[in-house]
């Protein structure tokens, strides 16, 4: 079982803060499209344009935002084999493990849960080939690894808000 904690880390993890409705109402516009202009924030929320770009760069600043970018369909783009993978880690590895993950080709979401089960991750590849590639060639020579289980994916939807 993975260390669930982050030993030794200096900086403790900013506290949230609470946003009021104007905040969540920016929010929710920029989900839908993160292409809008200040002004359209601006406007919608009614609020000065001034005001929308303080409330912005502050939801960035305070990391309620951590970035701007485009929904993609992997099929589409070539991408059409979907897979979540479990892995069982050895105790005390998670961030090494986390590490390699992130280097990992296709690897889209990593999770460090709590269950049967302790990291989940999400790859997407071209083919079923290329997935076997990623579980039995480049995660099961981890040797933090122990185990991992393959779950493809048949069917996906993206519940975010649509632009």
């Amino acid at each position: 079982m993975a260390d669930r904690a982050e030993a030794g880390s200096a900086v403790p993890p900013p506290r949230p803060r609470p946003l009021d409705a104007i905040d969540l109402d920016i929010l929710q516009m920029l989900q839908t499209d993160g292409r809008a202009s200040i002004r359209s924030v601006a406007e919608r929320v009614h609020v000065s344009r001034a005001n929308a770009y303080a409330r912005i760069n502050r939801l960035i600043e305070d990391g309620v935002i951590r970035g701007f970018g485009a929904r993609v369909d992997h099929e589409r783009a070539g991408q059409g084999t979907s897979a979540y993978i479990t892995l069982k880690i050895v105790q005390n590895s998670w961030r090494s493990v986390r590490e390699q993950l992130r280097q990992l080709p296709g690897a889209s979401h990593i999770a460090l849960v709590g269950g049967d089960f302790d990291v989940l991750l999400l790859v997407h590849t071209p083919d079923n080939r290329a997935l076997r590639e990623v579980v039995l060639t480049r995660l099961q020579a981890m040797p933090e690894v122990l185990s991992t289980r393959t779950l493809l994916v048949f069917e996906e939807e993206d519940l975010e808000p649509q632009g």
